[in-house]
């Protein structure tokens, strides 16, 4: 059961109070499997949950991750359906590249998820706000730390763009699917408690530490 939002939560959010502990790490869910489920076991050994964004494509390719993020106490959430540049869709096709990936999630796990996050694009349109909320998703889920990991730098230097970015309420974009990802998690996770700072899923971002 997710936990309640606090009344007054923008629709889009980018990062949660700083005055707390708390930090989201969220996830593209796409790519190799066997990556995605190392950087979940990672995860899970610290007691750290993960917010995974997936795209609805990777999951007509690997439908078991769906149960298998969510069985590992982590949130999925909904990137879209083919992860292309949703913000230069007509309101039609946006909308569709929601829907479609909102009905996989709905079919594999019972639930649509909380958040959406648009494709190709840190923050959404007024337009493809308008689209989510149409297919049933209050919040859209940005970002405050981007560490562009998709660029495949060495595990120090993502570890040190993290922890140099992150603080009390940061929501962080990572990805699945990348070495880099899988090898600087632990570290990530270190740095974070060392920092003091706790990570949870993005609903729990709310939350008190």
């Amino acid at each position: 059961m997710l936990p309640p939002l606090p009344p007054g939560t923008p629709l889009e959010v980018v990062y949660g109070p700083r005055t707390g502990k708390n930090v989201a790490l969220t996830v593209h869910g796409s790519g190799d499997p066997k990556l995605a489920t190392a950087l979940l076991e990672i995860a899970e050994q610290r007691g750290a949950g993960l917010t995974v964004m997936v795209v609805g494509s990777w999951l007509d390719q690997q439908p078991q991750m769906a149960r298998r993020i969510l069985d590992g106490g982590h949130e999925l959430g909904n990137h879209t359906q083919n992860h292309q540049n949703i913000s230069a869709m007509s309101p039609d096709q946006a909308r569709a590249e929601i829907a479609q990936c909102a009905e996989r999630l709905q079919r594999l796990t019972g639930s649509i998820g909380r958040w959406f996050r648009p494709s190709a694009a840190q923050y959404a349109t007024p337009m493809v706000r308008e689209q989510a909320k149409a297919v049933g998703y209050e919040h859209v889920l940005s970002f405050d730390v981007d560490p562009r990991d998709y660029s495949d730098p060495s595990a120090a230097e993502l570890q040190r763009r993290v922890l140099t970015s992150a603080k009390g309420g940061s929501v962080v974009a990572l990805h699945m699917g990348h070495q880099c990802t899988v090898d600087a998690l632990p570290g990530i996770l270190d740095g974070l408690a060392k920092a003091g700072l706790k990570p949870v899923t993005a609903s729990r971002l709310f939350t008190p530490a």
